[in-house]
């Protein structure tokens, strides 16, 4: 009878001996199903900002045309001209654009001779779109309920190169100030223009720091990667004599 109590003591602990194995490599199954889910989930999201399409800065049309007409007066714009942004997006070491555009453009500029003298233009930016879809953390990040349009008016005139008005393509900076989400800021604007035709064209970007103009940083992809702090604000303008 005293040999009962050492004999169940050998089975339990041979038992638990048999055990343990089996559980060691039911936990590494466990784990190695993590892991690979981890990687195709990160794999996925390097893929897309990697092989996606990224979204091209507005530019000039191709093509072009003899210029036409007197270039002193007042030019308004016209059908064609688009406006929005750029943001670059990061994971885990690849990079790529976002961005959104808009048809709601308007303004003018007005050119004496070789010098415009005045301009300004305005955007609805809540009409801005997605991949053709509205965004609504745009209207949360843009304050566009209290604030619908961004204007930029220029402050200081800008002198066009003699062969603007031979419809050469020049490339230049205009000073100007930037009004969005309730707050106005002194810009720098990096443009291309050319006459084609009886239009003028003019693309460019502001580089717009969020903060700045008290812009909610927009959501990321949490530790994988995020949005950048800033973005461009872009133009193309097809703008016509009256």
């Amino acid at each position: 009878m005293s040999r009962l109590p050492a004999a169940r003591a050998r089975d339990h602990d041979h038992a638990r001996a048999g055990a343990s194995p089996s559980r060691r490599r039911w936990w590494r199954w466990i784990l190695a199903g993590v892991v690979a889910t981890i990687i195709i989930i990160v794999g996925a999201v390097a893929a897309f900002i990697k092989l996606g399409p990224s979204f091209a800065p507005l530019a000039l049309p191709h093509g072009i045309s003899a210029p036409s007409g007197p270039l002193s007066g007042t030019w308004q714009v016209t059908d064609g001209s688009l406006a929005g942004f750029r943001v670059e997006e990061t994971a885990l070491g690849f990079s790529n654009y976002i961005g959104g555009q808009t048809r709601a453009v308007a303004g003018v500029i007005v050119i004496s001779r070789n010098t415009v003298t005045s301009a300004r233009f305005r955007i609805n930016i809540t009409t801005l779109k997605v991949s053709g879809r509205a965004q609504p953390q745009l209207a949360t990040s843009l304050g566009t309920r209290a604030h619908p349009l961004a204007t930029f008016t220029l402050t200081k005139p800008v002198t066009l190169n003699p062969a603007f008005a031979a419809g050469h393509t020049i490339a230049g900076t205009a000073t100007g100030e930037l009004a969005m989400n309730g707050t106005t800021r002194p810009v720098t604007v990096m443009l291309t223009a050319r006459r084609a035709g009886r239009d003028l064209q003019a693309a460019g970007s502001i580089r717009v720091q969020f903060a700045r103009w008290g812009i909610q940083q927009p959501g990321g992809f949490g530790f994988i990667g995020s949005l950048a702090d800033n973005g461009d604000a872009e133009f193309l303008l097809i703008l016509r004599r009256q």
